[in-house]
């Protein structure tokens, strides 16, 4: 006899001495019988083993066993499961139903013996009750017969709560037999903003000082339900911006009726300067910069729009983007047709503006090699069918489905089955080795497509979230439709993941944050604005840059970042726009084209600049894109991009040798200006200009020319020769501004 084989006698043995022992612990207590309705373990039990925390992911339901030999399902999603490792696991030993009180299930909660998870019940408490009950009952399994819960609801649903004060949630659970609970004190709360907000473990909100839209998840048994909460800041709002369209409808009514003053429409130096960074990835040159603030047309800024849009800078700019949540990476020499092919099918794409359906599409069911054409490079880089769905749903659909591949996801109404229905789509990639190495021919194998679903063995056929796409002939390539089903009007993620990705790029926040989590439980802080920009973008035909068009001549985007004595503590709702470093490769060409400098890449033509490289690989031989954080192009994830600051990224803008070799460039602008006839004043406002979009300010002016005036000397106190101190000024000019926060972030 295996050991296999013995376990699953001793849980047979466990299981007949539990069905002998119950009735005669109830015969034992005819009274309990009669007054005591038998505990539901699926509907009592587990939801207190899940109130207390003792299955989630770091305690009893962590992957490989769980905790201490004593392993319980996620959150409860498999009761049976459950069941058997509690009651029959071990000969039973978690469980002394003639003695509650001692059974180690019991002892071990409250503390009574050590326990790695510290107490997790009181002993006065309900769930000890209801535990105590269970188990002196002779802890009975399900029947099957009990109703099954079918929904939660929380009351209220929406609120108003004023900033400090409090919201008691109460939690209703629903059951197919018609009856409902009260099950506020089991039910699991989580705040999606803890700056906002608190909630206690009963349901009891408290707001902070922070204005805007915050959402509460309450779980109960693999259901879920949100309280969405409104804190007004209550500050009179006599007028608003004009509205420029439907964008700034919806923002400034929200901001209205938070009672959130907006800050005034930003100047034509700053909308110049942040609208380039926005679209093209680049500085406007102090030429651009002069002819803006001379034009006195009246949509100068709707053309200046047009004309970035129509640039090569743009779609360098967005490429640069797209590639590297694509994974366009290089691992090794071999890489480098694809990184170069697919990049370029990406610019060229964007820059004919491509309808984002058709982009989606030529990825998705892409066939043949990667010269002939370039998408099946995608395939070459994501190589299993579960890689392949986790990566389109989380960046073409905004959904995280890496959860649903072993468990029900926590936090939404994904399955397994959801999963590897999914997966099934990809199931009949297959692959063909061709004359060059290292590349793959893809084509679409005959057969029905379908996936195995690890936990039940079955095989589960191509279905889309929450829809049917239909039986799918042996003949019929499943990825065809699985885009057809994608770029339907009515699908809940495609139009809304890409919408919200976009205005995150612009406002630095998504309206669902983090842009890729997109579900029930995360919702909008402005949901009637987030449903406007999906229907327009689909009424536009997918069209990309008239998305970009439209977020970008709205008066929300154009709104100054100066905060006023009411909007400074607002985070989501763009009363004022929200200042942002640039991003590493545009900060190393933003300093480039100031300096008058240029970077050198291998394989790549002179004066290629960063934003225009095909891949991550150039980030090694670039200690200024490592350090300011391009990402490796591994993830899909937009949070692989190294924004935050830090002491590195400092000392390196302050003395490191790329910085200063760029400021002493020949023929640089440090050096053409050290010997230019123009005046200093002149000078200085080139300088301003080619930094800031703007002329300087009298103050900024007059200490430029005093430092320009001091006398030069070398360190014994020797006069220098004037042309080296005029180089050597105007560089340390150079170098002053590029240091300024007003340079380094887009704002």
């Amino acid at each position: 006899m295996t050991h296999r084989d013995l376990d699953r006698l001793r849980r047979n043995v466990t299981r007949c001495c539990f069905a002998l022992l119950a009735p005669l612990v109830l015969f034992g207590n005819v009274h309990a019988v009669e007054s005591e309705p038998t505990v539901s373990f699926i509907n009592d039990v587990v939801p207190v083993l899940t109130k207390s925390g003792c299955n989630t992911g770091v305690c009893h339901a962590k992957a490989g066993g769980g905790q201490n030999g004593f392993q319980l399902s996620l959150f409860g999603f498999e009761p049976q499961e459950d069941y058997d490792h509690l009651v029959l696991e071990g000969r039973g030993r978690r469980l002394f139903p003639t003695d509650p009180e001692r059974s180690l299930l019991l002892v071990k909660a409250v503390g009574e013996v050590p326990h790695g998870g510290g107490v997790r019940l009181a002993p006065k408490s309900e769930g000890y009750a209801t535990l105590r009950r269970w188990i002196a009952q002779g802890a009975p399994n399900s029947t099957g017969a009990e109703p099954t819960l079918t929904s939660i609801e929380v009351l209220p649903g929406h609120e108003t709560v004023a900033a400090g004060s409090q919201q008691q949630l109460k939690s209703i659970a629903h059951y197919s037999d018609g009856s409902s609970r009260d099950v506020t004190e089991l039910a699991v709360y989580e705040c999606n903003d803890r700056a906002m907000a608190e909630v206690s473990e009963t349901g009891l909100v408290r707001t902070e000082s922070i204005p805007g839209k915050v959402a509460v998840m309450v779980r109960y048994q693999g259901q879920v339900a949100v309280f969405n909460g409104s804190i007004p800041l209550g500050a009179p709002v006599p007028q608003l911006p004009e509205s420029r369209n439907f964008i700034d409808d919806f923002v400034f009514g929200n901001l209205k009726t938070l009672g959130i003053p907006p800050s005034p429409v930003c100047d034509d130096a700053t909308f110049i300067r942040r609208v380039s960074l926005d679209i093209a990835g680049r500085l406007p040159t102090d030429e651009e910069s002069r002819a803006f603030l001379a034009n006195e047309a009246a949509d100068k800024r709707d053309q200046l729009i047009d004309d970035l849009l129509q640039s090569p800078d743009y779609a360098d700019y967005f490429a640069n983007k797209w590639t590297s949540l694509l994974k366009n990476r290089r691992d090794g020499a071999s890489d480098i047709t694809s990184n170069f092919a697919f990049h370029a099918w990406i610019r060229d794409s964007l820059l004919a503006n491509t309808p984002y359906d058709q982009l989606a599409r030529e990825l998705l069911a892409a066939t043949g090699t990667i010269i002939a054409n370039p998408p099946v490079a995608w395939y070459k880089r994501v190589k299993q069918p579960q890689e392949q769905i986790e990566d389109v749903a989380q960046l073409f659909l905004g959904v995280r489905m890496q959860c649903a591949q072993c468990h029900h996801h926590p936090f939404e109404r994904w399955s397994q089955d959801d999963y590897y229905g999914l997966a099934a789509f990809f199931s009949q990639v297959g692959r063909k080795p061709t004359d060059t190495r290292g590349e793959d021919l893809i084509f679409h194998k005959r057969g029905i497509a379908g996936s195995k679903n690890i936990k039940t063995g079955l095989t589960v056929r191509p279905a889309a979230l929450g829809d049917d796409v239909g039986e799918i002939p042996a003949d019929e390539d499943p990825r065809l439709r699985l885009a057809n089903w994608m770029s339907r009007p009515e699908n809940p993620f495609f139009a809304k993941a890409l919408v919200n990705r976009y205005w995150k790029h612009f406002f630095a926040r998504g309206l669902i944050e983090p842009e890729d989590d997109i579900r029930d439980t995360n919702p909008p802080t402005n949901p009637e604005l987030l449903a406007a920009l999906e229907e327009n973008f689909l009424s536009s035909g997918f069209d990309l840059k008239q998305l970009v068009r439209t977020i970008t001549q709205s008066n929300a985007y154009q709104l100054s970042a100066t905060p006023n004595e009411h909007n400074l503590a607002d985070r989501q709702n763009y009363s004022r726009f929200y200042p942002r470093r640039m991003q590493a490769e545009v900060m190393l060409d933003s300093i480039d084209q100031f300096t008058g400098a240029t970077t050198s890449f291998a394989n790549l033509p002179a004066g290629t600049r960063a934003i225009a490289l095909p891949d991550n690989s150039y980030n090694r031989a670039s200690p200024f894109l490592k350090v300011f954080g391009r990402p490796e192009s591994s993830s899909v994830c937009e949070c692989e991009r190294v924004q935050s600051a830090s002491l590195a990224q400092s000392l390196h803008l302050l003395n490191a040798a790329d910085i200063k070799g760029k400021l002493a460039t020949a023929n640089g602008r440090a050096d053409r200006l050290s010997k230019a006839d123009a005046s200093d004043t002149e000078k200085i406002t080139e300088l301003y200009l080619a930094a800031f979009a703007r002329p300087p300010r009298e103050e900024e002016l007059q200490i430029a020319l005093d430092y320009l005036a001091q006398p030069s000397v070398d360190a014994d106190g020797k006069p220098i020769d004037a042309k080296v101190a005029a180089r050597n000024n105007y560089q340390d000019l150079v170098w002053a501004l590029i240091n300024t926060k007003e340079f380094l972030f887009n704002h």
